[in-house]
């Protein structure tokens, strides 16, 4: 991972999940990592963590849906480190239902989150990587995003955004300021997603998924490999799903 040791990365969502198992990855392999979420307390146990098994790591608390506290985010990793190498975009919620249980406020959540927090963390970042005239950021899509199921129809309209916004990225940052664009896009993974949830009709499917889900580091592994790539390469989009998941 020669690639990745000498890189800033900032993770979003990194109290748990795919964002922890990220960050202890990705410090194990050297980089240094700046984790935000909104559980400044369980932030700080894994960046002791993290230190514990040799690895360099700060936390911030910071809400994507914050615009100001994405700014805050950026600038602290600069007063940290100096630079910006990678933003890892992984934040999410996904309290799925049915249009017409008409859940109107968990779907402003998930736009809030997904979509608008995405936006927020690349404009915290972007200004900093185009003065640098490189950088990477991955937005962590889902499986939703390339299908839509029942249940399923805001959420997947949130990770379908991510991807939008991902390749519009691509197109006018990679030619001219070098800086990559992924989408990572996963399956069932075990995660706290599913404690969002409160569709009585999905919450009774929820054994189910659990029986599926692969470990984040599943996720984690496939984010680091992106990173790691040389500069002359961006690996662009990822599907990565259980095996057994249809």
């Amino acid at each position: 991972m020669e690639h990745v040791q000498p890189k800033v990365v900032i993770i979003t969502g990194a109290s748990s999940g795919i964002g922890e198992a990220t960050a202890k990855l990705l410090a194990q392999q050297g980089a240094k990592v700046v984790l935000a979420a909104r559980r400044e307390e369980r932030l700080k146990t894994i960046v002791n963590e993290i230190k514990q098994d040799g690895g360099e790591a700060v936390c911030i608390q910071a809400d994507v849906v914050s615009s100001e506290d994405m700014q805050k985010l950026a600038q602290f990793a600069l007063d940290q480190y100096g630079r910006i190498d990678v933003l890892v975009n992984n934040a999410g919620v996904m309290p799925v239902s049915r249009l017409n249980e008409l859940r109107v406020v968990e779907w402003t959540q998930m736009i809030d989150v997904n979509i608008k927090g995405v936006l927020h963390g690349i404009a915290a970042v972007l200004p900093t990587m185009r003065e640098q005239q490189s950088g990477h950021i991955i937005n962590v899509s889902s499986v939703a995003g390339h299908e839509v199921h029942p249940t399923s129809a805001v959420y997947s309209a949130t990770k379908f955004a991510v991807r939008a916004i991902s390749e519009g990225l691509r197109v006018e940052e990679s030619p001219s300021s070098r800086i990559r664009s992924t989408i990572i896009s996963p399956g069932i993974t075990e995660s706290e997603l599913l404690q969002t949830i409160k569709s009585p009709e999905v919450q009774a499917m929820a054994s189910h998924f659990t029986a599926l889900s692969i470990s984040p580091y599943r996720i984690a592994g496939a984010i680091a490999y992106a990173i790691n790539e040389p500069e002359d390469t961006g690996i662009n989009e990822i599907i990565i799903r259980p095996t057994l998941q249809p």
